[in-house]
């Protein structure tokens, strides 16, 4: 068990405003890295969402097709998830995080120049591997350089930082589409491979890491019954979590986007464009107020209660049809409906032992990824039928399944890794 007799670092005062006093150079440096990593992942990946229904027009896609796509973003990323991660117990966690920020840059900028729809799923499966790559290497990173009484607010820190990603992409859509049209779009986002200079010259690597690194990476590890059984109700509770949320936030821009004949809202560009740049700050609260939370009142409880929040909020928000209440209900529904991943970094880290800890990490992250790419298939599929708003009923059953798992997990607050 990742556990280890070491005293918590004196803190003068964890939840107030002073706890910030204590940060080391290191730390601080792998938060930025982590979070830098995170932000221009959810960045590129939301230019997809936020151009998916001109790119519906311009090839001729349907709502499955347009599904099918981002899912196969999230098959490839459970690929990269466990890739990157295995690679990263072998070299390091920021030369690993470094390669993944590449790779999901360079095939975010390729995609500008899709042809056909073929060229552009090929180009959205590299980018899928480095998205999941991005997540276990940085995760990592930032969870053996923190110790136990900051990790949750570390990672949820870092967690948050897809907000603003997701916030960046809005802006950068919302100038560019009606000028330039969806490719500029995608040229964009190949700006995030500058972030990997600075990430050369100015991160150390994990200590944790470099006093283990000769140790073989052992998969019978995963076997033991005290990895294994909280490893499955981990991976399972965040595959439902991530069905919910790719369901639901693939699909929220067209929903609000798409013309009421064709199941969406109706809503003119500068509204949508407005009122999804406003759930980007529910977004950013959940995810950064969740690492708080976890680290006063444990991962188990504060997990279960935010998702409990999205499966209650969810179906209202898919069946509001007013412009008005899609603005009220946005920021709870993206406060709660995202925020929970912020928990998974923390609590997979406290699972897994060292020498294993960022390939199983990533495995798990992205096992959970790789059912979710299912969704938003899914919710495509029931939408032709019956409509956005009520295809958003199964991402409120995902949610709430979820939550019945995490009241199942151990509590892992405040475990020390070895």
């Amino acid at each position: 068990m990742a556990t280890s007799n070491a005293s918590p670092r004196p803190t003068r005062n964890i939840l107030g405003l002073e706890w910030p006093r204590d940060v080391t150079i290191p730390e601080r440096r792998s938060l930025i890295a982590g979070g830098l990593g995170w932000l221009l992942d959810a960045f590129d990946v939301m230019l997809y969402s936020m151009v998916l229904a001109h790119l519906m027009q311009h090839f001729g896609m349907s709502k499955q097709t347009g599904g099918l796509l981002n899912s196969l973003t999230l098959i490839a990323s459970a690929v990269g998830g466990f890739a990157f991660g295995f690679v990263a117990d072998r070299i390091g966690r920021t030369r690993a995080l470094m390669a993944s920020i590449l790779v999901f840059s360079a095939a975010s900028g390729a995609s500008g120049l899709s042809q056909t729809i073929t060229q552009l799923a090929i180009c959205r499966v590299i980018l899928g591997l480095g998205m999941g790559g991005e997540w276990s290497t940085g995760a990592a990173l930032i969870a053996e350089t923190w110790p136990p009484e900051h990790r949750g607010k570390a990672l949820g820190i870092m967690q948050s930082t897809w907000a603003i990603g997701e916030m960046a992409a809005v802006v950068v859509a919302g100038l560019m589409l009606p000028r330039y049209g969806w490719r500029a779009v995608f040229f964009v986002g190949i700006l995030p491979a500058l972030v990997v200079f600075w990430i050369l010259r100015k991160v150390p690597e994990s200590k944790i890491w470099q006093d283990r690194k000769s140790a073989k990476v052992d998969f019978q590890v995963l076997t033991r019954r005290d990895i294994l059984l909280p490893g499955l109700l981990a991976t399972a509770m965040n595959a439902c979590g991530m069905f919910g949320y790719w369901g639901l936030f693939t699909w929220i821009p067209a929903y609000l986007s798409l013309p009421i004949s064709q199941g969406g809202r109706g809503l003119n560009l500068v509204t949508w464009t407005s009122w999804i740049f406003i759930m980007g700050i529910g977004k950013w609260l959940g995810y950064a107020l969740f690492g708080f939370a976890a680290d006063a009142y444990g991962r188990r409880r504060t997990y279960a209660v935010y998702l409990l929040a999205a499966a209650a909020l969810v179906p209202i928000y898919g069946m509001s049809k007013s412009a008005l209440w899609l603005l009220i209900l946005g920021p709870p529904v993206a406060f709660f409906g995202t925020g929970f991943f912020s928990g998974y970094s923390a609590l997979a880290a406290e699972l897994f032992p060292t020498e294993i800890r960022a390939t199983a990490m990533g495995l798990s992250y992205n096992i959970g990824r790789g059912f979710s790419a299912l969704a938003p298939f899914a919710v495509g599929w029931i939408a032709t039928r019956h409509g956005l708003g009520s295809a958003f009923f199964l991402q409120a059953a995902a949610f709430f399944i979820a939550a019945l798992l995490a009241l199942a997990l151990p509590e892992t607050k405040g475990r020390a890794l070895e």
